[in-house]
């Protein structure tokens, strides 16, 4: 008698798509980062301190002695101020991606994603959906302070849900550039600065905190094309948070300010992410 022995059949081998690995190994390391910041808890509640105590002082140091539109009534500016406060909110967020990409180049943890068969561009793209979590969240309890405040939306939610959409937009958009910041620089320390010294002219030269029909010519002009101004300008109307009175500057973006914000969003994104992805693998490789 002869026995005969069949080959074992090898499970097939599914290869995924590049499209696929990426998209799966950005959400593992997303799901990382949100599992850090939730260990460590004191990385959102400071997060959450800056934009709260913003809302408290403008809303009553300067709501009534500012103008904007024809009214100085503290109740007009405090409408008015809240989508400058919910757009300085989310770009104020490049700072913390920036420097915790930058405390993962120094810890030596990008040397250990670069060991592993994962997406090159998972990494940057995994640390900037973590950070869009925790924005939302963090808009989600400043619209709660501000409506405490007096803060109050007049069209349907729709609209407003829209106006937040692009809030988020524009923030992962500016995480994009912090997180090129972080690969740039050597220390955590020194992505917080470097992604908040360029942020300081870009908010307050712009229509968030002031009506910038009332500023001096050519800072006018920077304010009207300024990307974080649309943003905050589209905002407002889909709030319907325009004081009674207001002028539309005859700025295109100003005029067309949805659009305009998600153009400027979406080239930022594409430009800086181009950038960070580069210098990303020129890092790790």
């Amino acid at each position: 008698m002869t026995a005969t022995t069949g080959t074992p059949k090898l499970a097939p081998i599914r290869l995924r798509s590049g499209i696929a690995q990426s998209v799966t190994d950005s959400l593992v390391v997303a799901k990382r980062n949100l599992i850090r910041m939730a260990r460590i808890p004191e990385m959102v509640i400071f997060g959450l301190v800056q934009p709260i105590m913003f809302v408290v002082l403008f809303t009553y140091v300067f709501g009534g002695s500012i103008k904007v539109g024809g009214s100085i009534s503290p109740q007009a500016y405090r409408e008015f101020l809240m989508a400058g406060i919910f757009a300085q909110t989310v770009t104020f967020a490049t700072a913390g991606a920036g420097a915790g990409i930058a405390d993962d180049m120094h810890k030596g943890l990008i040397d250990r994603f670069r060991s592993l068969p994962m997406a090159r561009g998972a990494v940057l793209t995994g640390r900037t959906l973590a950070d869009l979590v925790q924005t939302a969240l963090t808009l989600v309890v400043l619209a709660g302070v501000a409506l405490i405040v007096g803060w109050r939306v007049h069209e349907n939610i729709g609209k407003v849900l829209l106006g937040f959409l692009l809030l988020l937009l524009l923030g992962h958009a500016f995480s994009w550039i912090g997180a090129l910041i972080g690969l740039v620089v050597r220390t955590p320390e020194a992505a917080t600065s470097g992604g908040l010294i360029w942020l300081f002219p870009l908010t307050f030269i712009s229509n968030a905190f002031v009506d910038a029909n009332q500023m001096p010519t050519f800072l006018r002009h920077i304010a009207e094309w300024n990307p974080f101004s649309a943003t905050v300008q589209a905002c407002r109307e889909l709030f319907g948070n325009l004081p009674p009175g207001f002028v539309t500057p005859d700025a295109w973006p100003m005029r067309h300010p949805i659009l305009a914000s998600v153009i400027w969003s979406v080239l930022i994104l594409v430009v800086f992410r181009t950038l960070a992805v580069r210098k990303y693998r020129q890092a790790a490789g």
